[in-house]
């Protein structure tokens, strides 16, 4: 759908919304506008290097009018130049996201970029995430339909946000959710509940000449519509849950798979148990050729129709996240299993205001392939093994309030980890050892304090002169970390990571923060480590930096 139909689009819906009354005034206006920025400065000892133009921004505005059923909104988005371990295409300035929309009980249309989700995302997922420097919006026209209470139907069209352009694939996408429990009366009485659903996603792109493995004088035939289809189950009673999707995706030869014929497929298992003071989990992910873009030749983070969720815990303090995993979409199983428990007050173990324990392990491995062709063949089969450990940790996490104004957390974690997952092949298995040690002091109405403390001892070792162990995180690690804050409206913060073992620097940070209602100002001063940076399976490249950042947030 090229701009001009999109904006006709729109304009029907203006007026549809104007027909029925709603109009465009005397609505209701609100806002945000968000600033990253950073001034950098070369510094050998941690690998930062020379910045030209020195200081780089981040920006942007958003403003959404709604009224009755109908709302718009626009955003302005500004990258000059993009902060750094942010794409370099991203650097421009202009409007980079808007839509309209009408929306009743049963009927809901928008036209313009749409951000939408069939079940775990697995088959269709579109998002931004602004600090990671993604947003695959499709632009284009969804419509959502409640002919039933408990009944939804989706339907969409459109291409996706690519930087400052949009990728040449076309994705079309179908999906049924039915919740027997408000469809069916006696069911919805009962404690059993029950909601299934169903997706069909494809993706139109014309053909391209790609050479094959075995004879490069040939050109492949690539499939010019490519369709994936998903069946997914929530089931409960009680304090019982089960969620479970699977995924089948038909050939897709494309980058990320090297052009190889070989059929997709996903399932993800979700089974959990809660009741007062104690919940448990176990989570499974089997994924295979899963890579689904709108584009077959883009490589990278851009133009992912899916998501795949990551199976591993999302860990945030400093060491425990220093090796982040990132889900492999070619191909990898694992499980995670999840446990909290609440020792109760007046209790041995739970003291005068209880105890709260919380036990996690999760393991990934590569699949069990063998290689049978290049581009052009199937690829490789699978067999019944399980592949190579890409990683793995186990975690137990104490919290106590040891007072009214004092509680304190503390962590230990063994993490195993294959630079292999990150591309880097040839690297023995990581080991790591981390222990977290984290307080929280009320000290009056106005002033709270909190400390920690982190330790890391690895089997690995940072050398400089060996391209396989010239990664900064490598080796043993000290931190600590100091936060003030000062009532609702001042923070002050101090901290220092250092890898003691040897010697790959010190990174220290000092910041200061300042709110006003929804406004927050911040200011910081410090180095960055070079590395990763991942939120939800999705990671992207940190590059070393020092210098000065600063941050400013408000909303109207």
């Amino acid at each position: 759908m090229d701009r001009k139909r999109l904006l006709a689009a729109t304009a029907a819906l203006l007026l549809g919304a104007a027909t029925h009354g709603q109009g465009i005034l005397g609505g209701h206006v609100t806002g945000n506008v968000e600033l990253d920025g950073q001034v950098c400065a070369a510094d050998s000892a941690i690998g930062a290097e020379e910045v030209p133009e020195r200081l780089r921004l981040n920006a942007r505005a958003t403003i959404l009018y709604t009224n009755g059923n109908f709302s718009a909104g626009v955003r302005f988005d500004l990258y000059q130049n993009p902060l750094l371990g942010f794409d370099a295409r991203y650097k421009g300035q202009g409007i980079a996201n808007y839509f309209a929309a009408y929306n009743t009980e049963r009927i809901a249309v928008t036209a313009g970029h749409i951000y939408e989700q069939f079940g775990s995302g697995m088959i269709f997922r579109t998002y931004e995430d602004y600090n990671l420097g993604l947003d695959n919006a499709l632009l284009g026209i969804a419509l959502r339909l409640t002919p039933l209470d408990g009944v939804t139907l989706k339907a969409l069209i459109g291409r996706q946000r690519l930087f400052w352009d949009y990728g040449d694939g076309l994705v079309r996408g179908v999906d049924g959710e039915v919740d027997l429990g408000q469809l069916i009366k006696p069911l919805g009485e009962s404690p059993f509940r029950a909601t299934l659903g169903a997706s069909f996603v494809s993706r139109y792109q014309d053909d391209e000449t790609v050479p094959a493995a075995a004879d490069p004088q040939q050109r492949l035939n690539l499939p010019l519509n490519v369709g994936a289809a998903a069946l997914r189950a929530t089931l409960g009673v009680k304090g019982w849950s089960l969620q479970a999707e699977y995924v089948s995706k038909g050939q897709d030869p494309n980058a990320l798979n090297g052009y190889v014929y070989h059929p997709g497929q996903a399932l993800l298992l979700d089974l959990n148990y809660s009741q007062r003071g104690f919940s448990a989990g176990i989570l499974a992910k089997r994924i295979d050729n899963m890579g689904f873009k709108s584009v077959r030749s883009q490589d990278g983070e851009m133009l992912y129709i899916n998501h795949l969720p990551a199976i591993t815990k999302n860990h945030s303090y400093a060491f425990l996240a220093m090796y982040p995993y990132a889900t492999q979409v070619g191909g990898e199983e694992g499980l995670q299993a999840d446990v909290m428990y609440k020792f109760k007050k007046g209790t041995l173990l739970g003291g005068q205001y209880g105890t709260d324990i919380h036990l996690n392990g999760s393991f990934v491995a590569a699949l069990d392939t063998t290689v049978t062709g290049g581009a052009g063949t199937e690829g490789y089969t699978v067999n019944g093994g399980i592949g190579e450990t890409l990683y793995g940790d186990i975690s137990v996490e104490i919290s106590k309030k040891i007072s009214k104004s004092l509680k304190a957390t503390a962590t230990y974690a063994y993490q195993v980890f294959n630079p292999a997952a990150e591309g880097h092949l040839g690297h023995p298995l990581v080991h790591n050892h981390v222990a977290v040690a984290d307080f929280s002091w009320k000290i009056n109405k106005k002033h709270a304090l909190r400390l920690e403390a982190e330790w890391m001892e690895s089997d690995s070792r940072y050398d400089a002169d060996d391209e396989l162990q010239a990664d900064r995180r490598f080796g043993d690690w000290l931190m600590a970390l100091v936060e003030w804050s000062i009532g609702s409206r001042w923070f002050l913060s101090a901290s220092d990571q250092y890898a003691y073992h040897d010697g790959t620097g010190n990174y220290f940070n000092l910041a200061v923060g300042y709110s006003e209602g929804a406004t927050r100002l911040s200011i910081g001063y410090g180095k960055q480590r070079e590395g990763l940076l991942c939120i939800g399976g999705v990671c992207r490249q940190v590059p070393a930096s020092n210098g000065l950042t600063f941050s400013l947030t408000t909303s109207f």
